[in-house]
């Protein structure tokens, strides 16, 4: 987990697998903020 109000994305390599469960929780009636997808050519170029 990281520190709030910094984006971060997760993501599994070329070669690997990944399973990506999220648990979250409510501080002052504010939840988490899911961003925009990461396209295919933004992942490939990592």
């Amino acid at each position: 987990m990281g520190p709030p109000d910094v984006k971060h994305w997760h993501g599994a390599g070329p070669h690997t697998a990944m399973t990506h469960l999220a648990m979250t929780g409510t501080v002052d009636g504010k939840n988490v903020t899911w961003m925009e997808k990461v396209t295919d050519e933004q992942y490939n170029t990592r």
